[in-house]
């Protein structure tokens, strides 16, 4: 499903298809560029797929849905860099019962027939549609009344394309606490997107029913599951080269890109901190592991910066700017992001009305 060679990825850029996209993105088999857990590692950037699509497609009624939802990922890290995403960003959540997670969906026994089979695919693969993702935010927050914290993390733990911000932001979005209403799905939204004929279930109801819905009892048993990342499985080992300067990479920045061809130390540093308060699967740190390969001469340390630099005596180190990396010191060289725009700016739309200025500016030279 998602190869690791940086020449497959780049072929997979290619392929992507706005049109398809537009007309069937929320669809179980929609024409959905399979990207993301590329852009989510940083093997490829925002802006990258963005020339790609505008070079071959131009910027159009076509193609604007394409380069939007790419935006939406600039946008939840520009939030990330000036907020604490932590905690309900605009208002508290409503209606809130627990702060865990409801059994049946870590079980993938929720009675809905549709989610259950997706959340087993999920198991296996590390994958999720974004629609899918948002029906299961829907019943955990708004349905079974959890707070968006602990499902958010237990979906960023199995993910291969764990973004924290577009995860975090998401679910608050759907629960209400980054959006003006919580988001809603009844059983016949979801038959139609993915395909099902299921009748009767506790969301066969209107949506005016289901604002006013008790927490039914297929979610009202809870669990509060903890989640470790096995970095004791990864072999970390490096030999630096004291006459060049040192580039780090981690969990959001493995660039096959990044100075390619340039003398320097390349170091993917893992960082027991910030795994131990951003967990991932064990799936989900090999295919980042594997995705390292595309980097000439990378060397593994886990372990914290600070043990990095002073055990190995670093003078000269480079690294790119990310909401994780607040305790790196050295060069901070800027993310390749999709616009010039920095800074919070409270909606999307906001923010998406002078983005296309540039996006017009690109496509017309």
């Amino acid at each position: 499903m998602f190869p690791i060679d940086f020449k497959s990825i780049q072929a997979r850029i290619k392929t992507i298809d706005p049109k398809a996209y537009a007309k069937s993105r929320n669809f179980a088999d929609g024409k959905v560029s399979m990207l993301s857990p590329y852009i989510s590692r940083g093997v490829v950037s925002t802006k990258a797929v963005m020339h790609s699509v505008l070079d071959k497609h131009g910027f159009n009624s076509t193609t604007e849905k394409y380069i939007q939802e790419l935006a939406w990922r600039d946008y939840w890290q520009l939030v990330w860099a000036e907020k604490n995403i932590n905690k309900d960003l605009k208002k508290d959540q409503e209606g809130v019962e627990n702060h865990k997670i409801p059994k049946a969906i870590i079980e993938a026994n929720t009675t809905i027939d549709a989610v259950d089979k997706e959340i087993e695919h999920f198991f296996e693969c590390g994958y999720m549609h974004n629609h899918m993702r948002m029906y299961i935010a829907f019943m955990a927050c708004n349905v079974g009344k959890s707070h968006w914290l602990k499902p958010a993390k237990w979906m960023y733990y199995h993910l291969l394309d764990g973004d924290w911000a577009s995860n975090a932001l998401s679910w608050q979005w759907v629960a209400g606490s980054n959006s003006n209403k919580k988001y809603i799905a009844n059983q016949e939204n979801i038959n139609k997107y993915f395909y099902s004929t299921q009748r009767g279930s506790y969301l066969d109801l209107s949506y005016e029913e289901l604002s006013n819905l008790n927490s039914p009892l297929e979610l009202q048993e809870t669990t509060n599951p903890n989640f470790k990342t096995p970095l004791d499985k990864i072999e970390s080992s490096v030999s630096i080269d004291k006459s060049k300067p040192t580039l780090i990479y981690n969990y959001y920045n493995l660039d096959p890109q990044w100075h390619k061809g340039e003398e320097y130390n390349r170091i993917l540093l893992l960082e027991p901190s910030i795994f131990e308060e951003y967990p991932v699967g064990e799936r989900a740190l090999m295919f980042a592991i594997e995705l390292s390969k595309n980097i000439p001469n990378m060397q593994i340390f886990v372990g914290e910066f600070n043990d990095l630099v002073n055990d190995n005596f670093l003078q000269e180190v480079i690294f790119k700017e990310h909401p994780l990396n607040y305790n790196y010191r050295g060069i901070q060289e800027e993310r390749d992001w999709m616009f010039a725009l920095k800074g919070y700016y409270p909606s999307f739309f906001k923010f998406w009305n002078k983005a296309k200025k540039e996006i017009k500016n690109y496509a017309s030279n």
